[in-house]
């Protein structure tokens, strides 16, 4: 049998020896772990994070498999991953923080903050915040750098280079939702140029340094690179398969136990996907945003961030400030996707059972929505 080590919130297992358990977990939590447990031992990704939690505690977490298949370095709790496009809501919340210090509006339009840009007046805070800006959004797998080119990278002209390749609107803004991850990058000189900070520096202290978040869990760079995991394609999967069409060859390592190893790097805007953390960490905004009193806003910005947005039309969009919509079995949820080279990830909050969840595997091709939809029900459960 393949040894995988699993670390639970409260005890260490590994699969094929034998354990004794001095104490009883409920069935749902025994189903979820055991379920977990099955597709670890199946290969269906290296390593993975999951977290269940309401306003006050965790209700359960598993943290197992491998981060560093070839090193035989197991995932904690404590470890690192890519979690991209999540990292969009933490954004929202940055720019939601200056709207509700008055140093921006809602209705500003986008060039009072970003002169230099080809969209007009037209484009508005909100419309990049709701996903109804009409600007394009090229598919961005090469707008990515190695740790080792982060030193000398500049993403100012990278950011530059990205809007004059795509100069035109799709839509008029507020016409209707499209996703654009340019959006959101643009949204990173918003609250710069807001606050009179780097956007990254602005988060550290406004965000993850306010809720306490530490900060060998979550940064915008690898804060430990010894716990950080490392990325992984299948090896049999169709983005393997072609994958020198869209992933440039410096980003390729070797092949570990059937996984393709993706190596180290940043996206290149850190507002639309840039942020490294754990499970744990991300736990940490999901519970500040469950309690009546947040600790990042106050009521009235934080009902905002969870309004659901119109288009110009008065037609209601499966989109807040921030947050998309979705449903599961009748349940409403909050939610936040994040995939990329070696990593995939969902968070989400179910406002009526007022619970959240986490997971991140290091697989791109991990389904994290669909692992949610099966293992989130067993906690949401009356």
């Amino acid at each position: 049998m393949k040894r995988i080590v699993l670390f639970t919130s409260s005890f260490l297992l590994v699969a094929g020896c034998h354990y004794t358990m001095n104490y009883v977990i409920s069935d749902k939590r025994a189903r979820v772990h055991d379920y977990i447990t099955r597709e670890l031992e199946s290969n269906q990704f290296p390593g993975i994070e999951y977290l269940v939690l309401n306003a006050d505690s965790i209700l359960f977490s598993f943290s197992g498999g491998y981060a560093d298949i070839a090193a035989g370095r197991p995932v904690r709790e404590t470890t690192t991953m890519m979690i991209y496009s999540m990292s969009k809501t933490v954004t929202a919340a940055a720019v939601l923080q200056l709207v509700e210090q008055g140093k921006v509006s809602l209705d500003d339009p986008l060039i009072m903050y970003v002169p230099d840009i080809p969209y007009g007046k037209s484009v508005t805070v909100r419309h990049l915040l709701s996903q109804t800006s009409g600007i394009p959004n090229p598919i961005p797998l090469r707008w990515v750098h190695l740790v080792e080119e982060h030193s000398q990278f500049d993403e100012q002209a990278a950011l530059q280079r990205i809007v004059k390749a795509n100069p035109g609107l799709d839509f008029a803004p507020g016409e209707k939702y499209a996703y654009s991850n340019i959006s959101y990058w643009l949204l990173g000189d918003v609250v710069a140029n807001a606050s009179g900070s780097t956007f990254v520096d602005y988060v550290r202290q406004n965000i993850f340094r306010r809720l306490d978040i530490p900060a060998n869990e979550i940064d915008f760079v690898i804060p430990s690179p010894q716990d950080h995991a490392k990325g992984y394609l299948p090896k049999w999967s169709f983005l393997n398969l072609f994958k020198s069409f869209v992933i440039d060859a410096r980003f390729i390592g070797d092949y570990e136990d059937g996984w393709l190893r993706i190596h180290d790097h940043y996206l290149n805007g850190p507002s639309f996907g840039g942020i490294v953390a754990s499970a744990r960490a991300i736990g940490v905004f999901l519970q500040d945003q469950l309690r009546p009193g947040s600790r990042l806003f106050n009521t009235d910005t934080k009902r905002l961030f969870f309004e659901q947005q119109r288009n110009n039309d008065g037609q209601p969009i499966e989109m807040t400030l921030g947050w998309h919509i979705g449903s599961d079995s009748g349940r409403q949820y909050f939610f936040k996707e994040g995939g990329g080279g070696g990593f995939h990830s969902e968070m989400r909050i179910y406002p009526v059972r007022k619970i959240a969840s986490v997971v991140i595997a290091n697989s791109t091709s991990f389904d994290a929505k669909g692992f949610l939809n099966t293992v989130d029900r067993e906690f949401l459960q009356e």
